[in-house]
């Protein structure tokens, strides 16, 4: 499922367990009870309806020990990815990879720091002084150049967001063309929790800065630690980790922003604002409002940054197959039901010296129900009226690589693409009562999956837990993102639901226990299946396309038809 933001992901590279909280903090799993191999295997094997059957028999392949978490990148996802091409074939869908295939082949790479970096900090008319590495700084590596060196002013701004409906421009009456600018991570408190995190995130605060001319960023420790906010201290200790993104050597995933250069500390910090119109302490008393304001500093000095960065080839691929539409007014219009296929590989020991993270949940019951519902099409004897296509996604754990690559470089043309429905991490361990659908609210696609969901006698919740912004840390976003509309489904809390959703998060997620040994119950795998073909076929099916709702956030901050 959906990546963790930061120092969240940086422990769990460690192997540190982490809540899915805003502050990211380390937990400790109940201790697992255990249950007879004989006992897990009479379960898992027992006999059940045709339509369960299938959807366990995708589990037990992709979900298995032999996978080795199906990490993007491995021996193990390719062989998966053929396994899901294979079935692609079987359910009637015709390829829409590269060269007539079933695979886009993704140029996956990883980066990391090939050193601790160097940054020196020269004041207004005084001496250089040289930055401590862990103490001063943490510099982040640069995936499209092997040496970053430049040296410029810096620029405060903020937040470093521009974002007009909340009547905000960190940028107002500054120039930072040529110039570094820097940043506290985070955003205002008060925003819609799903553009919160949104405008929280480290690329879209780059992606302004480059809209403005700026030529680099740095990020400021921030006094409030929470999401996109982590102290020098925690970055420091995972320095060298890798990261994942995409390059095809014209292009590299991300890109489209200033290079983020690292994060500075706030004692770093107090030192650079010396001078100053605006001291750190009047920045820090700032940050510490809900809705902090703050007015553009120009620094009184310069900063010089030299950053080595390592590269790794990766390749990868994501899985296409198409139903081509019947209807010649409308079958070039695509929609498209998207699940990733990475896990996480394996990881350190957990309490039963377990090493895999097998990942059923996450996501090889979303790739399941994604065959399953390709072969629902198939059996209904009439084809769509719109093209629909069947996209399994490499590198989602990575950053939502995979669907990001697709985005960018897609197989059909982009203006033929209107919807997404993504199929991410649906938990089937409880019969469940409701279902919370992510973007429902935001499109003409709400209506259609209210009635999907009212097909199989539930209701639609809102989001539980809306300061997470789950919304935008699944692939989908990476479509809305192009101005598509999009949604994703998950079974609700209701009845048996909350209780179960804490303990697999607590529990099983990116874990090794989230396997088969899990109380999977398929039944419910297959009321999933038929909520999601259901919303397929009407998108599909329908007169008109969708459409943004009016005066939709995502909708008009990309573009998309029907938001203005």
């Amino acid at each position: 499922m959906f990546r963790l933001i930061g120092a969240a992901a940086l422990m769990l590279a460690a192997g540190t367990a982490v809540a899915q909280t805003d502050g990211a903090v380390p937990i400790e799993p109940i201790a697992p009870q255990k249950e007879s191999a004989a006992s897990i295997n009479a379960r898992v094997n027992a006999t059940l309806p045709a339509d369960q059957a299938a959807m366990i028999a995708h589990v037990m392949f992709l979900a298995s020990d032999a996978m080795r978490g199906r990490e993007a990148g491995s021996h193990e996802f390719d062989i998966a990815a053929q396994y899901v091409a294979a079935q692609f074939y079987a359910a009637g869908l015709r390829p829409a990879g590269d060269e007539g295939g079933y695979l886009q082949h993704v140029p996956l790479i990883g980066y990391k720091l090939a050193d601790k970096g160097n940054f020196v900090w020269t004041p207004a008319g005084g001496q250089p002084q040289t930055l401590v590495f862990g103490q001063d700084f943490v510099p982040s590596p640069n995936a499209a150049k092997a040496e970053t060196t430049l040296t410029a002013p810096i620029v405060f701004v903020g937040y470093g967001i521009v974002a007009p409906d909340y009547k905000r421009d960190d940028y107002r009456g500054v120039d930072v063309k040529g110039k570094i600018v820097a940043f506290v991570g985070g955003a205002p408190t008060n925003y819609d929790g799903e553009e919160r995190a949104f405008f929280s995130g480290a690329a879209t605060k780059a992606r302004i800065a480059a809209e403005h001319g700026a030529i680099g960023a740095i990020q400021i420790e921030s006094p409030r630690i929470g999401r996109a906010s982590f102290p020098v201290s925690a970055l420091a200790r995972l320095w060298d980790r890798e990261r994942v993104t995409w390059s095809t050597g014209k292009a590299t995933g991300g890109a489209d922003g200033v290079p983020v250069l690292g994060t500075v500390s706030a004692t770093a910090a107090a030192r650079m604002f010396a001078g100053a119109t605006t001291s750190w302490d009047q920045v820090r008393k700032a940050a510490d409002s809900d809705n902090a304001v703050f007015k553009p500093v120009v620094l009184k000095g310069s900063l010089s940054v030299a950053i080595k960065t390592e590269t790794r080839p990766m390749p990868s691929s994501n899985v296409i197959g198409v139903i081509p539409g019947s209807d010649p007014a409308l079958k070039d219009q695509v929609v498209i039901l998207s699940a990733h296929l990475d896990h996480i590989g394996v990881g350190r020991p957990d309490k039963t010296g377990d090493t895999i993270n097998n990942g059923a949940e996450d996501n090889a019951i979303g790739i399941a129900s994604l065959i399953e519902e390709a072969k629902r099409f198939a059996a209904s004897g009439k084809p769509p009226r719109r093209t629909v296509m069947f996209l399994a996604v490499t590198a989602e754990e990575k950053g939502l690589v995979g669907s990001d690559y697709f985005a960018n470089n897609p197989t059909v043309p982009l203006k033929s693409i209107v919807a997404d429905v993504n199929l991410d991490m649906p938990l089937i361990t409880y019969p469940f009562e409701d279902m919370v659908v992510f973007g429902a609210p935001r499109s003409t696609l709400g209506p259609i999956v209210e009635r999907a969901v009212a097909s199989v006698g539930v209701s639609m919740s809102p989001d539980p837990m809306p300061e997470e912004g789950i919304f935008v840390r699944s692939d989908h976003f990476r479509f809305v993102q192009k101005g598509i509309p999009s949604v994703f489904l998950w079974p609700g809390e209701k009845g048996p639901g909350k209780a179960a959703w804490a303990d697999f998060m607590a529990n099983h997620y990116h874990r090794p226990s989230d396997d088969l040994s899990q109380p999977l119950d398929w039944a419910q795998g297959v009321r999933f299946v038929t909520v999601n073909y259901t919303i397929a076929r009407e998108i599909a099916d329908n007169d008109d396309r969708p459409r943004w709702n009016k005066a939709d956030y995502f909708g008009g901050y990309f573009g998309g038809v029907g938001a203005k």
